[in-house]
């Protein structure tokens, strides 16, 4: 599903986004699934975010919010994925975190919650599926059993 090539450079611009938002130690200590599962609950964290902002009125952090989450989605989850080797699951996958970005987009330009909404819950099940892979991904090499 991630080009091997392709996955350590856009993941580690991905996960430079999201420590730049605090989370230093957990990136530095978590393997590969746990920094995916990171960057899906960073980009969750920053719609979340955005949602308030709006609530409040906040155009300027709603927009800073909304750029943190694109970032994460563009350079963290999509960039990564091996479309040659990943087969279906990747183009999916592809065409969904393109939907994402969209969706994104248009809910920064309308002011529109629903929009972030529905970006909130297309990501929530995408984490909540890769969440239940975590028994069947081998640790990394090195690492005590």
């Amino acid at each position: 599903m991630f080009s091997k090539a392709s996955t350590y450079g856009a993941q580690q611009v991905g996960i430079g986004a999201y420590k730049a938002m605090g989370a230093r130690s957990a990136v530095d200590d978590a393997n590969p699934h746990r920094l995916v599962l990171m960057l899906f609950d960073g980009a969750l964290d920053q719609i979340h975010q955005a949602r308030g902002a709006l609530q409040r009125g906040d155009v300027p952090e709603k927009c800073r919010a909304i750029r943190h989450a694109v970032r994460i989605v563009e350079e963290g989850l999509l960039a990564p994925l091996d479309l040659e080797g990943g087969g279906e699951i990747a183009a999916n996958l592809d065409a969904l975190y393109r939907y994402i970005l969209q969706q994104l987009t248009m809910a920064n330009l309308r002011n529109d919650e629903k929009l972030l909404h529905e970006c909130v819950q297309l990501i929530q099940v995408v984490r909540d599926g890769w969440l239940g892979i975590a028994d069947r991904v081998p640790a990394p090499q090195g690492a005590a059993a």
